[in-house]
């Protein structure tokens, strides 16, 4: 059990750091494109990794495993979808939308995955993951009616509409890389190197002056926190857990804490459609979360991810 509570306590500094990035996007995005966000996030999740990397004596392996045709190819199109073209459209819905909207709408990727593992990978849905289905898609229309979030008095729909976009976009990005047994730190500095390049010739296309400090250092937050050291910190916690299941769950606590800092540092009210919406989508999932032979694969990606 040593190693169950040092993985729950991993767990938990895990959630206390997702919890805070919706609040860390918004503040980045008041002095920021989404372009400029994303690069600065980015640059900081690569050197991030690269790191780690050092700390273990992996990194020169991991530089070396690009003289392989088929590692860059994978890098450059996990790059691609992953940060360039994920991140680059959830922070633009992010700069549309209450970060009480954005947040949960972006949680129920899991449901998304679902559907299109039925779709393209034959995965039947048992009942029981049919009604979370619908339970979830519910919280998901009772977020997208809740205009009351916005000071304006409607949502943004081209920001609703890139948040949901987003969700199909790393659901697929997840789906595709089943089976890949690489070590995800070295992965994933490769992605992040691939998808800086990306953003850089973007950000050469389509250049912006320099942000204030508060935001950039929120971007650099961002970089550190949503993509970066908690992703290390959350395969370590799953690796030593000797009950996955228990620390999996945890996740479902972030939502709700960050609602509390969305309240006290971005000052948006928290309405009762909005619980409604984020605990529809929670209770979905979880419905739909069963663990059985067939659906092995889609809950060793979530697993991943969470």
């Amino acid at each position: 059990m040593k190693n169950q509570k040092r993985a729950v306590l991993l767990a938990s500094f895990v959630v206390l750091f997702w919890a805070t990035v919706a609040t860390a996007f918004k503040i980045a995005l008041a002095g920021m494109p989404a372009l400029t966000l994303l690069l600065i996030a980015s640059v900081t999740a690569l050197l991030v990794c690269m790191a780690e990397l050092a700390y273990r004596g992996k990194l020169k392996g991991a530089v070396a495993e690009l003289k392989s045709f088929s590692v860059t190819k994978r890098s450059l199109w996990q790059g691609f979808m992953n940060p360039f073209v994920y991140y680059l459209i959830l922070f633009e819905g992010y700069s549309l939308l209450p970060a009480q909207i954005a947040q949960p709408l972006n949680f129920s990727w899991q449901v998304v995955l679902i559907i299109l593992m039925a779709i393209f990978m034959k995965q039947k849905i048992r009942l029981m993951q049919a009604i979370g289905v619908l339970v979830s898609f519910g919280g998901i229309i009772m977020l997208s009616m809740n205009n009351s979030a916005d000071l304006s008095g409607s949502l943004s729909v081209p920001g609703l509409l890139l948040i949901m976009s987003s969700t199909v976009i790393w659901a697929v990005y997840w789906m595709l890389k089943i089976d890949k047994s690489s070590d995800p730190v070295v992965e994933l500095f490769h992605n992040f190197l691939a998808g800086s390049v990306f953003l850089i010739a973007a950000f050469i296309l389509f250049p912006s002056p320099m942000p204030e400090t508060k935001p950039f250092l929120a971007a650099v937050y961002a970089g550190f926190f949503e993509m970066g050291i908690t992703f290390i910190l959350w395969n370590r916690a799953l690796n030593m857990a000797e009950n996955r299941v228990t620390v999996t769950q945890m996740i479902y606590l972030a939502p709700l804490l960050s609602f509390l800092l969305i309240h006290l540092i971005l000052g948006e009210t928290i309405g009762v459609l909005t619980f409604g919406g984020l605990f529809l989508i929670i209770g979905g999932i979880l419905l739909s979360n069963t663990r059985n032979k067939r659906g092995k694969e889609r809950d060793r990606i979530l697993a991943d991810k969470k």
